[in-house]
């Protein structure tokens, strides 16, 4: 899943358990439905990836898509609790996103033998949780 900045989700791509996160970085990309606004050097497209896709071959993918890549190596929150006194662990936007769609219980088990019904579930849950983002109604 690949977030905006405040945890929206733009893209989502499904396979199976068994697939490492960083092979669906491109199948990831292609799914965003939002077009986005060209980069420039004033305003660069970020991306927030959680710490599976610590790779430079992703790395190296998000940049020819024109994003910033915002990923959390391995073992720099351990690096950082050793050498900063009191220095809580952060919480990344796309981490919290992935509990906020956990919390469609249909999603964090798969119930559903066919993969379209799945399918048909994820957007569903993204538009919900965009919507509860927006702040529409309190």
């Amino acid at each position: 899943m690949l977030t905006d900045g405040q945890g929206i989700p733009l893209g989502v791509a499904v396979d199976g358990a068994n697939r490492h996160e960083m092979k669906l970085v491109d199948a990831t990309l292609e799914a965003m439905m939002i077009k986005r606004p060209e980069p420039t050097a004033t305003w660069p497209q970020h991306g927030c990836w959680d710490k599976g896709y610590d790779d430079d071959a992703v790395r190296e993918t998000v940049e020819e898509w024109g994003y910033t890549a915002h990923i959390r190596r391995r073992g720099e929150e351990r690096q950082a609790k050793r050498e900063i006194p009191g220095y809580r662990a952060r919480r990344w936007v796309v981490e919290r996103t992935h509990a906020w769609r956990n919390r469609f219980r249909r999603l964090l088990i798969r119930w559903e033998k066919k993969v379209d019904n799945y399918l048909a579930l994820l957007p569903f849950a993204c538009a919900w949780i965009t919507f509860r983002a927006a702040e529409l109604f309190g």
